[in-house]
């Protein structure tokens, strides 16, 4: 089987979701020009925005959104499949969803995730996350086809949680999508390692795109957008947290072949305790 040629988007989304999805589409119609047949751009796309209030005044329903259906209309026009690794919705129950989104060749809507893991932390020094207060979190595994390329749909703080990753990849999945916004300590300890980890554990190709720098709201994120092969190996990054394309070539015999020399999928036992 032949690679199939791929880029990841690295962004700097600000409080202005018309500029954010202008930015992404310069890059995705550049990415496209490069020749990737599946494009993928980071958690929260569209909008970065920490003030509550200020969130809410400006999120739409998903099936009403315009920079989805301006990514929507792109993937057709391009004729390629287009990942918004994630976008910010309003929800049903008051608060936000954080929702990743593919839209296929034709420019239709091929599957929809909704984020599972909500980012609750307090790392210390006054950092205290609470992503659970404005956003409803999802319950929901999904696997889609692109660019023959079976996708696994995950966002960001979702990479910490292992058993999610090997539900994928034994339902199919041959990579596994992180698009994050990682805080800049979270991003400096941890971001490679678990990505490395994840696709080490499952066999699977990781493709990690990301914001990176200081945002209009103050947010720090770590950047770093990387792809991870099946065995580990770092098959490309962007050693930076400015915008950027990362191009890189999926080739599935390698999922096959780590999952053959590593049949760790296979050799899951069931166990009681503690």
């Amino acid at each position: 089987m032949s690679k199939t040629p791929i880029a990841l988007i690295q962004m700097r989304s600000g409080t202005d979701p018309e500029r954010n999805i202008e930015d992404a589409e310069r890059m995705i119609r550049e990415a496209a020009s490069g020749g990737a047949k599946l494009v993928l751009t980071p958690e929260v796309t569209n909008l970065v925005q920490k003030d509550a209030t200020a969130l809410f005044e400006t999120l739409h329903a998903p099936e009403a959104d315009p920079g989805a259906k301006r990514l929507s209309a792109l993937a057709g026009e391009l004729k390629i499949d287009i990942l918004a690794g994630s976008m910010a919705f309003s929800g049903e129950d008051g608060r936000a969803v954080n929702r990743s989104m593919l839209f296929g060749p034709d420019g239709a809507r091929k599957a929809h995730y909704d984020k599972i893991h909500m980012f609750d932390v307090a790392l210390g020094q006054g950092e205290v996350w609470s992503e659970s207060t404005n956003y409803a979190p999802g319950s929901r595994a999904v696997i889609a086809d692109a660019a023959g390329i079976k996708l696994g749909l995950t966002i960001c703080y979702d990479v910490r949680f292992a058993y999610l990753y090997r539900a994928l990849a034994l339902g199919g999945a041959e990579a596994i999508t992180v698009p994050a916004a990682f805080t800049r300590p979270t991003g400096k300890a941890h971001w490679e390692i678990l990505l490395r980890a994840r696709a080490i554990e499952t066999g699977s190709f990781i493709l990690a795109p990301a914001q990176g720098g200081v945002h209009e709201d103050g947010r720090k994120t770590w950047g770093r957008s990387m792809v991870v092969g099946p065995w580990g190996d770092v098959v490309g990054v962007l050693d930076h947290d400015e915008p950027g394309i990362l191009h890189a070539e999926i080739d599935v015999e390698d999922v096959r072949s780590a999952r053959q020399r590593i049949p760790a999928l296979k050799g899951g036992r069931e166990f009681t305790g503690p």
